[in-house]
């Protein structure tokens, strides 16, 4: 069995969208043991956003069903796509599949570059008619630095959860098994995850 850790690590020099919440750690020693204080947001790092992050009274991050984000997923490269990712590099490639992660050259980055590759609007709507419930990037989010919110609106208010600044880099395009649990944060609007990917090895 393969397995590919799709998280990027969580640390002070994370990659940052613009006004979310650097994280921070304090280790503090008792003598005896220790422990760390962590300040972070609930979109730091590898993230979930769950359907309350832009729907009012949507699903939080500890109501979405575990199946959700575990169980077969396809990774497609667009990794060529430089800007706007359009409905004609999807079409025609979602059937078959509930769980869509799309890699992009975003995952090589460890800056934020507000040029990343985003999904535009008729993309969107193809994703959320093709039953997508998960759908993930590499990049830092699914819609475009000077995007108004309505790919999120429109992907999460048809129950498809995000995930967003996965680390793509080493996955080939395929089928894979995912696995990619957040935090059980009641009440919460997204949480930082672990995402892995496995892939039985031909013999």
């Amino acid at each position: 069995m393969k397995v590919y850790d799709i998280t990027r690590d969580l640390s002070e020099d994370a990659v940052l969208y613009p006004g979310d919440i650097r994280p921070r750690f304090h280790e503090i020693d008792t003598g005896q043991y220790r422990v760390t204080e962590m300040t972070l947001g609930s979109h730091t790092g590898t993230h979930i956003d769950a359907p309350s992050h832009y729907i009012e009274g949507g699903l939080t991050v500890d109501q979405i069903p575990s199946g959700v984000l575990a169980g077969p997923a396809r990774v497609l490269d667009c990794s060529d796509a430089e800007g706007i990712i359009g409905p004609d590099r999807l079409t025609g490639r979602l059937a078959g599949t509930r769980t869509l992660l799309l890699k992009t050259w975003f995952s090589e980055r460890q800056e934020f570059e507000p040029g990343y590759p985003a999904l535009s609007p008729g993309a969107a709507r193809l994703v959320a008619d093709a039953g997508i419930t998960c759908l993930g990037t590499d990049a830092p989010s699914i819609e475009a630095y000077q995007g108004d919110g309505s790919v999120h609106r429109l992907l999460l208010g048809h129950g498809t959860v995000i995930l967003e600044l996965l680390d793509l880099s080493a996955v080939p395009e395929g089928e894979y098994c995912m696995v990619a649990l957040p935090l059980r944060l009641k009440g919460l609007d997204g949480s930082p995850v672990r995402a892995v990917l496995c892939k039985q090895e031909e013999r």
